[in-house]
């Protein structure tokens, strides 16, 4: 919604791949993933509180860049439907877009089974909300910035193609209260987020 912080927080993002570069020897994984966000807490005023903390079907890709310990990260959340659940909203979604820092058990160490991870990063959370009737309550549609940290294992069926676990949770940081009626004070979002996902290795 406002053009500095969005772009500041893109460049932070980029700035934090470009710093914290693959290794040599990094191995490179796409994994497309399915699953659901919980466990929701928030400011936003969308059909009511039970709405946010209930479970939400989402989708999405992280690309992996990871070495025999170290990685990084790009990783793109959709949740949609988040506020929808009544006669308040019509339409809603969240999107998260993030760059993160991967600490994994060391390759050599885990060649022929899971290989167990931890990861953490910053970047940006989409929030959108529509309500009926239009006009009532001004539409919601807030950049912030977001704060992730978790972890999962991957496994591998074939030398290209394996399986991935994944469980995380985002917070929104630093939300500003912009007295527009779309939140009870200053905005926040978090949730977490537990997905399945599909690994093609290159």
């Amino acid at each position: 919604m406002e053009a500095g912080p969005t772009r500041g927080f893109r460049l932070l993002i980029v700035g934090l791949l470009l710093v914290v570069p693959a290794p040599a020897s990094a191995e490179w994984q796409l994994r497309p993933f399915v699953g659901f966000a919980f466990g929701g807490a928030t400011t936003f005023i969308g059909e009511n509180e039970p709405v946010a903390t209930d479970k939400h079907f989402l989708y999405g890709a992280t690309a992996v860049a990871i070495g025999e310990v170290f990685g990084v990260e790009a990783d793109l959340t959709f949740v949609p439907g988040f506020f929808t659940g009544g006669h308040l909203v019509s339409d809603s979604g969240v999107t998260t877009v993030t760059g993160n820092v991967v600490v994994a058990v060391p390759k050599r160490l885990a060649r022929y089974s899971l290989r167990p991870y931890a990861a953490a990063g910053v970047g940006l959370m989409r929030v959108n909300i529509t309500h009926v009737p239009v006009g009532v309550l001004p539409a919601v549609g807030s950049n912030l910035p977001v704060v992730d940290i978790g972890g999962g294992v991957t496994g591998f069926i074939t030398d290209r193609v394996g399986v991935n676990w994944d469980v995380r949770r985002f917070g929104s940081e630093g939300g500003k209260d912009r007295m527009q009626a779309t939140s009870i004070g200053a905005e926040q979002l978090s949730f977490w987020r537990a997905t399945m996902a599909v690994v093609f290795r290159f």
